[in-house]
């Protein structure tokens, strides 16, 4: 008997985590597995999709311009329950932290349907940081009906918030599977950036610092503060490459390409697809970033990383000395990333492989669970 697992998604860091499960699930004889996409990041996630030769089942289409989180949650709500009526799943995949995750449970929740929760347990304590990621994790966890936490910390933020042990399972973190399979493709294909590439400008002779970010809670001044602080680096040291694919939500692109346009060693490129965003991380001698994932990923590769956030729901990486939290003071910025820049030990204390996060094999636990987990259930259903 194949059950039938509906995978939701809608954003491209999303799609990277979700997209080796979704190959291992594709070959999982006891799985039928759907793929639907709600389309928060339309252009980055296709990228993702193809990059791991992936398609998705159902589209919801659910952005429209100047969109509030409000009116992607309603739109969310109600296309996910249709969804769900034509679908009917024995059980949701959701990952992470995002709006789709939060609402795909609560739409399953309404309807019976069991909820997976991947990269599960992660909490900084504080519902402001990040905003909305925080919320939307911890509600998401209320509603599920299995963890799969990357981390034993992880695992322990659920017990103590209540969470039977037995519907929590470690796996390691998804966000590893995608990575090192991707790696490792690019170096047996030797491949490069294609010749109209905007990376096709950088010199092999020079050290690249890569930038990413798209924090709600940075919007404004936290952005501001981080472009004058890469706008002085780039000042202070004209050898090195700055690069920075510019996150296309329009207030990033606003603040980023109003400060730092017309810079000699700052190249602002277009969102990378995943096999060039992961030749840059490995190109990259530091790595400058916001985001979750990066600070999961760039340990792996033994990139130093400072996280332009004031507090992460990741602290593994800053317990292996890989990853520093600056916040976006500018002053700061320039300082710790200036540190790494001259002082070659203070580089190698963090220019070193570091993986809390699992050995490239979560999918096939998370897979390896639910196969349990439809046996219990079956179990259960046939001693009723």
């Amino acid at each position: 008997m194949a059950y039938t697992v509906m995978m939701v998604f809608g954003t491209r860091p999303e799609a990277i985590k979700m997209a080796p499960l979704a190959r291992v699930l594709r070959h999982w004889p006891e799985v039928d597995l759907r793929i639907c996409s709600t389309g928060q990041h339309r252009e980055m996630l296709e990228q993702v999709l193809t990059a791991f030769g992936l398609k998705v089942d159902q589209d919801l289409q659910v952005m429209t311009q100047n969109q509030t989180l409000n009116g992607l949650s309603r739109d969310l709500l109600d296309k996910l329950d249709r969804a769900y009526e034509q679908v009917k799943p024995d059980i949701v995949l959701v990952h992470g932290d995002t709006t789709t995750s939060f609402i795909a449970s609560l739409a399953a929740f309404h309807r019976h349907i069991p909820i997976g929760h991947v990269e599960a347990g992660l909490r900084t304590g504080n519902l402001q940081q990040p905003w909305p990621e925080e919320a939307n994790r911890r509600l998401t966890g209320v509603l599920a009906d299995l963890h799969f936490t990357p981390t034993r910390d992880s695992d322990a933020n659920l017990i103590r918030e209540g969470v039977p042990p037995e519907h929590v399972e470690v796996t390691g973190n998804t966000v590893i599977d995608a990575l090192l399979w991707m790696r490792d493709k690019l170096q047996r294909d030797n491949w490069r950036p294609a010749p109209e590439s905007p990376l096709k400008v950088l010199r092999d002779d020079q050290r690249m610092v890569l930038i990413t970010g798209h924090r709600r809670e940075n919007f404004g001044s936290g952005f501001e503060r981080i472009c004058l602080a890469l706008a002085e680096l780039a000042l202070r040291y004209p050898d090195v490459q700055f690069v920075y694919p510019v996150h296309l939500n329009p207030q990033v692109q606003h603040a980023v390409y109003s400060v730092l346009s017309g810079r000699d060693n700052i190249h602002l490129v277009a969102p990378q697809d995943y096999p060039h965003f992961v030749w840059l991380m490995n190109r990259a001698h530091i790595i400058l970033t916001d985001s979750g994932g990066v600070q999961e990923e760039a340990p792996a590769l033994g990139k130093p990383v400072l996280v332009l956030r004031k507090v992460t729901e990741r602290p593994a990486v800053l317990k292996g000395g890989t990853v520093k939290l600056v916040g976006t003071l500018t002053e700061r910025i320039v300082h710790e990333t200036s540190q790494l820049l001259d002082d070659p030990a203070a580089y190698a204390r963090m220019a070193r492989v570091f993986t809390p996060f699992g050995d490239g094999h979560a999918s096939e636990r998370i897979a390896e669970r639910l196969t349990r987990w439809f046996a219990d259930q079956s179990a259960a259903r046939d001693n009723a």
